[in-house]
């Protein structure tokens, strides 16, 4: 939880990133801007932080996972290390990023850089340094009043409701890589180059992604592996996918050999999902401990991909929230399939 109540902008410089690709230019400003008004401060502070609602964290990194070598956490700790510092390296930080903007689909913008004092996470206290990008204006009626007649205009600017990128780097962690969160509202075509080329970042060690990492290898499981290994119904396989996130609502530490006793009960499959979860692991590069306090926030953003719908043809969905038991699959002898559901009130 981001509490921005009592945030105050200690510096902000603002850039213009072209694109490289589409012969636009990188636009550096002189100076820092001068936000000493408390209004434009207030609207600065809603346009930076308010999309940032229960954020999942990061660390920086690198190609070779040694985050000292990222630009952005050097230019980063430089700031946070000396004030002074500020505007030469948001320069750095613009320079950075329209080197890297180089697909023909990304949009140019406007480039602000902040450092903010008096933001709250987790109730600390902490300092922080804002990169945010404004891709998309917004047309905007203007009506003044002169000599008793309105005069009506229009222009065009950003719309403080909708951030479209953004990072917060937290002074916090330095020595794993900084503490960071993210915004990146991109379509297909940019959706990497924010996250994976300009700032460069893997995901915390903490219990958020912990219990995201083993509900995405639980349902990877009973979806990819479980009917390769044994004869399983859709019905079968929906129960699982219930099972396993009832578990993580019900339960607030993850142990996982409970986890495989109350979930997958049978031995054998409890082994073949051992086996999926170690090269799952081993594939994506996941780093986790097999006991961990289970997030919430994780659980409730991670359950709405957990489908409980048989679908049947065109004709019907079949809705499975509980008692697998009380569903019946079967073929008729002229071949036709069906499936038999017990129910004791209708509503």
């Amino acid at each position: 939880m981001i509490d921005y109540n009592n945030c105050t902008i200690e510096n902000i410089s603002l850039h213009r990133i072209g694109n490289k690709t589409n012969g636009e230019d990188l636009i550096v400003s002189k100076a820092k801007l001068n936000t000493d008004d408390e209004q434009l401060q207030a609207l600065l502070v809603q346009y930076f932080f308010t999309s940032f609602v229960n954020p999942e964290f990061y660390n920086f990194t690198f190609s070779n996972q040694d985050f000292k070598l990222n630009p952005l956490y050097n230019y980063a700790a430089q700031i946070f290390d000396s004030a002074v510092s500020f505007h030469p390296q948001t320069v750095n930080i613009a320079k950075h990023l329209y080197e890297l903007s180089i697909h023909p689909n990304i949009k140019p913008g406007d480039l602000f850089v902040v450092h903010c004092a008096n933001v709250f996470i987790d109730n600390e206290s902490v300092e922080l340094i804002g990169i945010f990008k404004s891709e998309n204006k917004q047309s905007f009626l203007k009506l003044d009043l002169f000599s008793g007649n309105f005069d009506l205009n229009y222009d065009k600017g950003i719309n403080i409701d909708k951030l479209d990128k953004g990072c917060l780097i937290i002074n916090k962690n330095k020595n794993e890589g900084f503490k960071i969160c993210i915004i990146d509202k991109a379509n297909k075509s940019d959706a990497q180059y924010w996250k994976e080329s300009f700032l460069q970042l893997r995901p915390c060690s903490d219990n958020y992604h912990h219990t995201k990492d083993l509900l995405n290898i639980a349902k990877s499981f009973v979806t990819q592996q479980l009917s390769e290994d044994f004869e399983v119904s859709k019905a079968d396989q929906i129960d699982l996918l219930n099972r396993s996130v009832n578990y993580f609502k019900t339960h607030e530490t993850f142990e996982k050999e409970d986890f495989e006793k109350e979930v997958f009960q049978d031995e054998k499959v409890i082994q073949s999902f051992r086996g999926f979860d170690k090269a799952y692991r081993e594939d994506f590069d996941v780093a986790m401990s097999d006991s961990f306090d289970i997030s919430a926030q994780a659980v409730k953003k991670q359950a709405r991909v957990f489908k409980s719908v048989l679908k049947l043809d065109k004709n019907f969905h079949i809705y499975i929230h509980g008692d697998k038991e009380l569903i019946e699959q079967g073929v008729e002898r002229d071949g036709r399939k069906y499936y038999k559901i017990y129910f004791e009130e209708e509503s």
